[in-house]
């Protein structure tokens, strides 16, 4: 996707020395446009774990990047699988991570430790280009739905998203964006409500920056003015992305998710799910088996922002302790359906099993 007119993926390999690893620090933006080398596997866990790097896809691609540069180190197979390991248990919720890193295994396991490290570079290319191919796929299925609202109503089509589901939580594109790139490269007057998405304010930060730097017509709200937007028939439809789905269609992604597709049940508005079937955990029948991620509590007590004076300062916003579940789930029945690489299809056992067959 595009930074004012120049194209950028989320990750990708240093041109320059032919194997570190580059990603923009998305805890800097949108104040400064950070671009972080990533040496060794040590510095890809943190970039994870301190969300420099964030979205299901992304944090699977550095992952799988992340074990090249293990190699790089040691790659004898006692080294490699406790890598692996420590790479997969950064974060707990997204799936892709151990997706990712089981990938890898399995592609450098049969092969002596001479042979790893060019395979690892080779394996974790595919795994970055199959993400951003797929991310396209799901704009080319996701965008209709944009279409035939525009052709509905006959004006500009307004649609909500929650959280960061664009290019900067994947490779390229992104998944609940990606129909709204394309929508928008194909002229239809297409307009985002952004949720703020406390307490880390990835919309407000980053999904506000992205569409901005790309374009895009968009307005951050308050997370809580979601619904009466709804109730007043200021939304068309509701598109975010998601760290994990179920067999039964059942949704996890970032926290305050589920209220919005409550809202949206409420009101008669569609919600719509964008994911690469990677993000699709067939090992967990529903919801409830989804490991939901706690993080620091100075994400709700503490909040950075930029002075009137240009500086970039963090301050304590409340004088009480605060808890912070990062990711809540939302039930399948209140899923419209999900957009995936293969198609749209319903939010259940059955629909993932009429474009996924013979699995689940």
């Amino acid at each position: 996707m595009k930074i004012d007119g120049t194209s950028y993926r989320s990750v990708w390999v240093d041109p320059g020395d032919g194997w570190s690893v580059r990603i923009f620090d998305q805890t800097r933006l949108p104040w400064a446009l950070n671009i972080l080398r990533l040496t060794t596997a040590a510095e890809a866990v943190h970039a994870i774990r301190a969300m420099q790097v964030r979205g299901a896809p992304l944090i699977g691609a550095v992952a799988a990047y992340g074990v090249c540069l293990a190699l790089r180190a040691d790659a004898s197979t006692e080294a490699m699988e406790r890598d692996a390991t420590t790479l997969a248990a950064a974060r707990p919720t997204a799936v892709n991570l151990r997706w990712a890193t089981q990938r890898m295994l399995a592609r450098l396991r049969p092969l002596v430790p001479a042979q790893r490290l060019a395979a690892a570079y080779e394996e974790a290319a595919r795994i970055a280009d199959e993400d951003a191919a797929q991310c396209e796929a799901i704009g080319r299925h996701g965008v209709g739905l944009i279409a035939e609202a525009a052709a509905r109503t006959g004006r500009r089509v307004n649609v909500l998203t929650h959280c960061n589901a664009g290019w900067l939580a994947t490779v390229d594109w992104g998944t609940a964006l990606a129909p709204v790139y394309m929508a928008f490269e194909r002229g239809i007057d297409v307009h985002v409500w952004v949720d703020e998405t406390r307490p880390r304010n990835q919309g407000a930060a980053l999904t506000a920056w992205e569409l901005a730097s790309h374009g895009v017509p968009h307005t951050v709200i308050a997370d809580n003015a979601g619904g009466h937007l709804m109730q007043h028939g200021k939304v068309d439809l509701v598109i975010v992305g998601t760290d994990r789905v179920t067999r039964n269609g059942d949704v996890a992604n970032k926290i305050g998710t589920y209220l919005k597709a409550l809202a949206a049940e409420d009101n008669g508005v569609p919600f719509w799910v964008g994911l690469p079937s990677t993000t699709i955990d067939w090992a967990v029948a529903e919801g409830r088996g989804i490991p939901i991620e706690n993080r620091s509590a100075t994400e709700v007590t503490d909040i950075t922002g930029r002075t009137a004076d240009g500086r970039i300062e963090t301050v304590r916003i409340t004088a009480s302790d605060a808890a912070n579940p990062a990711f809540d789930v939302t039930p399948a029945r209140l899923v419209t359906g999900l957009i995936t690489e293969r198609g749209r299809c319903a939010a259940s056992a059955a629909g993932l099993a009429s474009l996924f067959p013979g699995r689940g």
